[in-house]
């Protein structure tokens, strides 16, 4: 017994009808088969109240109508069947989403019911008496919703002159409208190669539509790719994605990163280098181009950072505490040591005394992530990251728990605070450092901001506690000024009057004598001495 592939043409037939995913698959093979018989200009009208479509081009028109009903043979040329592929499909859409279809061409005209030709009824060419140059389809029953405001996106890379309802179509990503470079691909269109201002968001085009586009596109900042299609196809029948499509997509990210090196190369000859370096540096980074900076002694100031305020916990936005420097410093400062480059990462309390040691020797935080491994300055970037380093309390005055709403760190109170890493030394006598779950308090901190380095009072839902962070700074503010405090009165009464002890009756119009310093911890003792009315003197009862 033997067994071969057969095919039933009515339930080919039949079902081709489900093959088209978009209705407006109609107009795009309508176009497509213009721009293949040589069209220089494309003709739309569509009436939407009465269905009607005319599809009118100046291309090389039909010599044989057999062609627009024989499916999948293309009945192009060799040289198109070679260059493009056709499927041999797309005029089957008409037969489909019409139930009239007349066309025109040169001398000759056929006027099809739709249902019977897809009965395989025989269809009458007509001669006639008017030449038609190109061909004229008219299309009735059709069904295109909004394709007034569909159709400019369907063009937007078609190569063809296209008019809709007597007026021009932009096709503003047309090569024809586009500075293109040529690539094993096709040709190219990259954003950014005058002013840098790159993008890697791209759309692709096959045959002048697209097939491939990101989720969202400016129009003035994305790059263009119109492929070969001689190395390229879409799915059949839409053609509106590629086949291997993931594969293609890398090919394609390889060769955009070829073009904009062939771009960068140029533009280096052609360029100052602080000029290229200033324009150029970002799309250099972003398309792994940066070792074009190896060999130049500039570098682009955005890699450095200057300290100017103090450095505290921020797990998102921006941060405050440094600035980016107006003019990047000379090769010359750099390998000569005037200018001392570290890396950091961002402010943790296990890194905050490095921030600090920074801050105060005036170092720039250098972003060495933004250089090729072989560039000259990696060999002058410190990274205190990896270095131990000391945090020493000067003249230590006390030590004392901070019983705050969302940290509780161990507060010495100092009157400087010494930082060492490897053969560098800083007293910090104006704020505070926070190291290892402590907070050195030295004699200019006041302001309680040091809590700020203990904590970036984020919650596990990535929710701010600002209501957290501003309870406890004031609460280590008030410590500080309590502990500094030189009156003993003042002291003890700015405690009490947090305790609020006129809410407790029992306490009212009591005398009582405090001792502080009594017993272990150090602790005290507290006696009634006096009460409204009675001169008695209560026992002593001690505390600590």
């Amino acid at each position: 017994m033997q067994i071969q592939v057969r095919i039933n043409e009515e339930g080919a037939l039949r079902n081709q009808r489900y093959a088209f995913t978009d209705r407006f698959t109609l107009v795009s093979e309508l176009l497509q088969n213009a721009r293949r018989a040589g069209a220089m200009r494309i003709e739309i009208h569509y009436d939407a109240s009465a269905q009607v479509l005319k599809v009118e081009d100046d291309g090389r028109g039909l010599d044989d109508f057999q062609k627009l009903l024989s499916f999948h043979e293309s009945g192009w040329d060799a040289a198109t069947s070679a260059e493009e592929r056709p499927f041999g499909v797309g005029f089957s859409k008409c037969l489909y989403a019409a139930t009239r279809c007349i066309v025109a061409s040169k001398h000759q005209r056929i006027d099809i019911d739709t249902a019977a030709a897809l009965a395989k009824a025989s269809i009458e060419v007509e001669s006639i008496a008017e030449a038609v140059a190109g061909t004229r389809i008219e299309l009735h029953g059709v069904d295109l919703p909004d394709l007034g405001n569909r159709i400019e996106t369907l063009c937007l890379g078609f190569p063809v002159a296209v008019l809709f309802n007597g007026k021009p179509l932009t096709r503003r990503f047309a090569a024809a409208n586009l500075a293109t470079m040529a690539s094993p691909m096709g040709a190219v269109h990259l954003a950014g190669t005058r002013d840098g201002r790159h993008s890697h968001d791209t759309m692709v085009f096959l045959q002048g539509f697209c097939v491939m586009k990101p989720s969202y596109c400016p129009d003035d900042r994305v790059n263009v790719v119109h492929l070969d299609s001689r190395q390229f196809m879409a799915h059949l029948p839409d053609r509106d994605k590629l086949i291997d499509e993931d594969v293609q997509g890398k090919r394609i990210d390889a060769e955009l990163k070829a073009c904009w090196r062939q771009t960068l190369e140029l533009a280096k000859t052609q360029l100052p280098p602080e000029r290229f370096v200033e324009t150029y540096y970002a799309a250099m980074r972003a398309w792994g181009q940066l070792d074009l900076l190896n060999d130049l002694d500039v570098l682009p100031a955005e890699m450095f950072e200057e300290i100017v305020d103090y450095p505290i916990q921020q797990d998102s936005g921006d941060r405050d505490y440094v600035r980016q420097v107006t003019v990047a410093p000379s090769r010359l400062a750099i390998e000569s040591g005037a200018v001392t480059l570290v890396s950091l990462d961002w402010v943790g309390d296990d890194n905050a005394a490095r921030w600090m040691l920074a801050r105060a020797k005036g170092y720039l935080v250098f972003d060495w992530l933004g250089l090729h491994l072989d560039h000259w300055a990696l060999r002058r970037v410190r990274f205190l990251e990896e270095e131990a380093v000391e945090v020493e309390a000067v003249s230590e005055q006390l030590r004392v728990q901070l019983e705050g709403r969302w940290v509780w760190p161990t507060v010495i109170l100092c009157e400087a605070v010494r930082l060492r890493a490897g053969n560098e030394e800083a007293d910090i006598t104006d704020m505070g450092v926070c190291h290892e779950d402590v907070l050195y308090i030295p004699a200019g901190e006041t302001s309680g901001e040091p809590v700020r380095q203990a904590s970036s009072f984020m919650d596990e839902n990535d929710q701010f506690l600002e209501s957290d962070l501003n309870a406890d700074r004031d609460a280590l503010a008030d410590l500080i000024r309590r502990l500094r405090s030189v009156d003993p009165v003042q002291t003890l009464d700015s405690l009490l009057q947090e305790l609020r002890l006129g809410r407790y009756p029992l306490l009212h119009g009591k005398a009582f004598q405090v001792t502080v310093g009594v017993g272990a911890a150090p602790g005290h003792s507290v006696a009634l001495v006096a009460e409204a009315g009675s001169a008695n003197t209560g026992a002593c009862h001690a505390g600590s």
